[in-house]
């Protein structure tokens, strides 16, 4: 008797990692389509998740539209994914180099991403108790909410300051 495919366990899991409110407020205002965060997360996790080693072809399939994709546009959307990501970063070494980083301009940003490790570390806590409390349930739904609102103001455009 063969092993049942793997393909509907790995494709909740990419659901549920795409569908997170914080992921979706994140990616959102990324450099990455849906598509393109979808088939980075296949490529960048599936072997881990299923445990043994995956062909693109295999990847290509586990994409959430119902008849997957090529092998092709799997690749070609992973090139594009990876050359955003790859981008993004060049954006933040130039910011470090230019001094930005030293300025207060990013402490929002560095407060969210602390807040963002927190929320996810409670998350975690939360998943091995067997019965979490109803006030550690609350208190995560808070935290995911003020997240959730902190990002949305931050990407929103800010008016220059009069001088």
């Amino acid at each position: 008797m063969q092993n049942p495919s793997p393909k509907p366990s790995l494709q909740k899991w990419l659901e549920s990692l795409i569908s997170d409110p914080i992921a979706k407020a994140l990616a959102k205002n990324s450099h990455l389509t849906r598509t393109q965060l979808e088939t980075f997360l296949i490529d960048a996790l599936a072997e881990k998740a299923s445990g043994k080693p995956m062909p693109y072809e295999t990847k290509a399939k586990l994409r959430l539209i119902k008849s997957g994709v090529s092998r092709g546009a799997f690749n070609r959307t992973l090139a594009q994914a990876r050359r955003n990501i790859a981008e993004s970063i060049y954006t933040l070494i130039l910011l470090g180099y230019l001094g930005i980083f030293d300025t207060s301009t990013l402490d929002p940003y560095v407060e969210i991403a602390n807040k963002i490790r927190t929320y996810t570390e409670a998350y975690r806590d939360l998943w091995k108790r067997k019965k979490p409390s109803a006030e550690h349930l609350r208190v995560i739904s808070m935290l995911q909410k003020e997240i959730e609102n902190e990002l949305v103001q931050l990407s929103k455009p800010r008016m220059p300051r009069a001088t």
